[in-house]
């Protein structure tokens, strides 16, 4: 069992984001693919600017997000504060690249197999075959969508301590997975678990990034509200998000 000496969480460099950690690391896909050649259960958070107004109104989750193994720079907007307001040299490292590069590598490794649970009814069926597709010898224990009645639930959880799978996808969305996470994980203490949002619609081919360009350059929020104009809401997150950052900063 681990201490609170050896945690792997403890051994990596976190700068803060409104308070929240972030950890910085040259190769988030290199220190997850050593952790699960340990057996380490690995809980990773994407924190974006979103996620990061979110934990300020609400401590449960800022709590997870504490605790949580691993919390990478997901957002454009936690990349340009770590850049301008804390003088970190840092990367957007997107969930679901992550994800996707964790889940090539390890299709190289024994016992490797992943589950994907989350999204619309057989989205993540469809998101899972066509990784398996662009991975070959990838091992999917299997699929569940989002929608699952408390029986269906209890199901869900009897699976997953039998099938120990090694890697779990969860698409619930913010802040739903994150709790889910942390409420499940001790079914599969050997796993690294993901809270990859919409990460299963994209894979599956039924909505798709924003160009490479945009995502260069901060602006993916841009193409996420075109495609989905109902997220008005959620996107006033952003200068939220800006103008907290500055009063954190500079304890204004």
């Amino acid at each position: 069992m681990l201490t609170m000496q050896d945690r792997p969480q403890d051994r990596l460099k976190t700068t803060p984001v409104l308070g929240l950690p972030v950890h910085l690391l040259n190769d988030y896909t290199e220190w997850l693919l050593g952790q699960f050649q340990r057996h380490q259960g690995i809980h990773v958070v994407t924190l974006n600017a979103e996620m990061a107004i979110q934990a300020e109104q609400d401590p449960d989750l800022a709590r997870v997000i504490h605790k949580a193994e691993l919390v990478i720079p997901d957002g454009a907007g936690v990349v340009l504060y770590l850049k301008y307001l804390q003088g970190c040299s840092v990367e957007r490292c997107p969930g679901i690249e992550l994800a996707e590069a964790i889940v090539r590598r390890v299709a190289l490794e024994p016992d490797h197999a992943i589950f994907c649970y989350g999204g619309a009814p057989g989205v993540s069926q469809a998101a899972a075959k066509a990784l398996q597709q662009q991975i070959p010898g990838l091992q999917v224990a299997g699929t569940q969508h989002g929608f699952l009645s408390d029986h269906e639930q209890a199901e869900l959880q009897e699976t997953l301590a039998k099938l120990q799978p090694r890697i779990i996808l969860v698409g619930l969305g913010v802040p739903r997975q994150e709790f889910w996470i942390v409420r499940h994980r001790h079914l599969c203490p050997e796993a690294i678990w993901i809270g990859v949002g919409g990460s299963f619609d994209i894979w599956a081919g039924s909505k798709t990034r924003a160009p490479a360009w945009l995502r260069n350059n901060h602006l993916e929020w841009v193409y996420r509200l075109y495609q989905e104009p109902w997220r008005w809401r959620r996107m006033l997150a952003l200068p939220q998000f800006a103008w907290r950052s500055v009063l954190y900063r500079f304890n204004l």
